[in-house]
């Protein structure tokens, strides 16, 4: 998630098996065995690796075992003395098999080796930097969480990770805490101050002494690693949202309960809903931490009636005559999922999340309780029927979830508007995308679409360049493109860019006494287009059909 960048990095699960189809069903969990022993033995005896750290490496390397194994020729009776004989003749690369180890996706550890080394002994400080964190008490198949943060760390000499990490006890943890803050603030291992923008590194071990023992939070954690890790990984997300600025440790440890009650994925959902009303990361952490009910909310399927929300948020009575006049479309019900870009469709985002955080955060809680969601369109209601019963009811249905997406409401002109939109919801949603990234405001882009659904209706790199062609060459604003999205449907090559270059040749020339909308002179037909550069000079149809028409018959 672009929202938290320490999220970015994959550790591999083990939950599917490696392929071993070369071997026996009933052999395979010994020939694994086996193949674990073998590298253990030559980790150990043969390349001298302490045996705990040799064993620990040949424990969790599933995938680099199965590319071994697949090197020998299989037999039951012999099968442990021929891999012992391959790794004798075939040394592996230490690195590959260290990465996957300690947790690293075995489809990101090729990235990651060096080029020039194969054995630790080329390397001076990585297999140390591991074994003094497991040493500490860092499980082995963690140590990647690290490593692919902050691949620094293991740069550093294991007396200085010993020295620093012996130095966050001070403030009054354990072991165990100390490698579950560690696992989910890996930077606090290296000497970078500013990442962690004022609040420094000194400063994030004071909140989390705050947040954890004044607050008593810790009361609250499991005794184990794995447990300080998913708790604090919570803390860091509010953390990050807030921009490291400080000042919020006090109201983390306040509302303990949300790193306690509620999964990190559940927090995160909830953090991206808000955040799609417009509103600043730090502003949705701040809602939330004051507002922790909102975290109990369901966002996803209770119904909402788009005019009775807005009249429950205070809506002004000339604004509410605005939507009910303009905003048709937006009209009627629609899911909770939906509200933020029904309230983007709308363009009234930003004023609806100052209500929210601007003290009335029980207004959406109280409103999702009260309405009666009976007041659904009859119109709508018999459209869906007839899509539930026909051939291609999956396909309109997805297609009718798209633009419920986009914020259109459950009613009769949402309904009339499918038969007009052609193409996959995906493929829709990537070409209102595409006009989206042309910075065209959300709710003007619906607005063209309510009013020209057929701009959908085209390859979205088709669209890319229409829009290009429209900003670079002609230099239209997107208040004209707005006003005349229909200009998005003609065909670029064989209508805009003709007629567009004629009228610039008409201009440039001095013919054309009166002043004509380039817009006018795309959108016409041929026919129409015709006579009126025949009005324009009598000898101009003729330079048309020569120079510029592509094509030779009326369109």
């Amino acid at each position: 998630m672009s929202f938290f960048p320490h999220r970015h990095f994959s550790i591999v699960s083990r939950t599917k098996f490696p392929n071993l189809s070369n071997i026996p069903t009933r052999h395979r969990n010994l020939v694994i065995h086996e193949a674990q022993k073998a590298l253990t033995d030559y980790l150990h005896g043969t390349r001298c690796l302490p045996f705990t750290y040799a064993e620990q490496i040949s424990n969790n390397t599933l995938y680099s075992l199965t590319n071994l194994i697949s090197k020998v020729n299989f037999s039951a009776p012999t099968f442990s003395k021929n891999i012992n004989k391959v790794l004798r003749f075939h040394p592996i690369n230490e690195f590959e098999v260290f990465f996957e180890s300690i947790g690293i996706d075995y489809n990101l550890v090729s990235h990651l080796l060096p080029n020039d080394k194969m054995f630790f002994s080329q390397d001076g400080t990585l297999l140390e930097a591991a074994c003094t964190l497991y040493n500490f008490g860092f499980p082995w198949e963690k140590l990647g969480v690290l490593y692919m943060e902050k691949s620094y760390i293991f740069r550093r000499s294991g007396e200085e990770l010993k020295s620093r990490l012996c130095g966050f006890k001070r403030f009054g943890f354990g072991n165990v805490e100390v490698i579950g803050i560690c696992l989910a603030f890996p930077f606090v291992l290296v000497e970078e101050e500013g990442e962690m923008g004022v609040v420094g590194i000194d400063g994030l071990f004071s909140d989390l002494k705050l947040i954890f023992l004044d607050f008593s939070l810790a009361s609250s954690v499991e005794g184990n690693v794995d447990s300080w890790h998913e708790v604090c990984r919570k803390l860091r997300l509010f953390f990050d949202l807030n921009g490291w600025k400080g000042k919020v440790g006090e109201l983390m440890g306040r509302n303990k309960s949300i790193f306690v009650e509620h999964k990190e994925e559940e927090l995160v959902h909830k953090v991206e809903y808000f955040c799609r009303f417009g509103a600043k990361k730090e502003e949705v952490a701040l809602l939330i931490l004051l507002c922790p009910e909102l975290l109990k909310l369901d966002l996803e399927k209770p119904v909402i009636n788009v005019l009775e929300l807005l009249k429950h948020f205070g809506i002004s009575s000339k604004d509410l005559e605005d939507v009910r006049e303009n905003f048709g479309h937006v009209l009627g019900t629609n899911k909770m999922v939906n509200l933020p870009n029904v309230m983007r469709a709308l363009g009234l985002q930003e004023w609806f999340f100052d209500k929210i955080k601007g003290g009335d955060h029980r207004l959406l809680p109280d409103y999702i309780t009260s309405y009666s969601n009976e007041d659904r369109d009859k119109d709508y209601q018999d459209g869906l029927s007839r899509i539930l019963v026909s051939r291609a009811r999956v396909h309109s249905i997805k297609k009718l979830n798209f633009l419920h997406g986009l914020g259109f409401g459950e009613n009769a002109l949402t309904m009339n508007l499918l038969d007009r939109l052609h193409g996959t919801s995906s493929e829709l949603q990537e070409r209102f995308d595409c006009l989206l990234r042309s910075k065209i405001e959300f709710s003007k882009l619906c607005l063209m679409v309510r009013k020209t659904p057929r701009i959908l209706n085209q390859n979205y790199e088709i669209i890319e360049r229409k829009v290009n062609f429209f900003n670079k060459e002609m230099g239209t604003t997107l208040d004209y493109l707005e006003n005349f999205p229909a200009m998005l449907h003609y065909h670029l090559e064989d209508r805009i860019i003709p007629r567009f270059r004629f009228h610039m040749w008409l201009t440039e020339n001095g013919l054309s006494r009166k002043t004509y909308s380039i817009g006018n002179m795309i959108i016409i037909n041929e026919k129409k287009f015709v006579a009126r550069v025949f009005k324009i000079h009598p000898a101009a149809p003729k330079h048309w059909f020569d120079q510029f028409c592509r094509r030779k018959f009326p369109m």
